[in-house]
C-alpha cells in the first residue's frame, strides 16, 4: 500500500493531474472565444460558418463530411487566435527578458564548450583560458 501511496504522490503525476485540468479549462475558453466572437465575425464575411449540411450518399451510407469540414474549420480557426492571442506575445515578452539578462557562460575557444565566464580553465579540454584575451594557453 505504501507504493501505491509513492506513486500517487510523485511530483510528476501532481503537476500531469494540474496539466490537465488547466488544459481542460484552457480548451473551453478557446472554443468560447471562437464561438463568441471569431464567428459571428466570419458569419459577417462569409454567412454561417457551419457546414454539416453537406453529406454524400452512397448506397445505404451517409457520409456527413459537412460535420468534419465544420470540426476541421472550428480547429483551424481556434489555433490561429492560440498563436497571435497567446504564442505571438508571450515569446515577445520571453525574448524582452532574456535579451536584458546579462550573460553567464561564454564558449571555450579551444573546444567551443559553454563555460562560465569567470572560469579560467575549460573543464572539458582544459585550456587556461586568459581573462583578457579569452585564448587557450597550451597545458604544459
Amino acid at each position: 500500500m505504501t507504493g501505491f501511496k509513492n506513486f500517487l504522490m510523485r511530483g510528476n503525476l501532481i503537476q500531469l493531474a494540474v496539466a490537465v485540468v488547466i488544459g481542460t479549462q484552457f480548451s473551453d475558453l478557446v472554443k468560447q472565444f471562437v464561438q463568441s466572437f471569431v464567428n459571428p465575425l466570419l458569419a459577417l464575411v462569409g454567412g454561417t460558418p457551419n457546414l454539416s449540411d453537406l453529406a454524400v450518399k452512397v448506397g445505404r451510407s451517409t457520409f456527413t463530411y459537412g460535420a468534419f469540414l465544420t470540426a476541421a474549420l472550428s480547429f483551424l480557426i481556434s489555433a490561429l487566435v492560440v498563436y497571435y492571442v497567446m504564442v505571438m506575445p508571450v515569446s515577445r515578452l520571453i525574448q524582452l527578458f532574456e535579451r536584458n539578462r546579462a550573460a553567464t557562460t561564454r564558449d571555450c575557444p579551444e573546444c567551443t564548450m559553454s563555460i562560465p565566464i569567470a572560469a579560467r580553465r575549460c573543464p572539458e579540454c582544459t585550456a587556461e583560458i586568459t581573462a583578457g584575451t579569452e585564448q587557450p594557453q597550451p597545458v604544459g
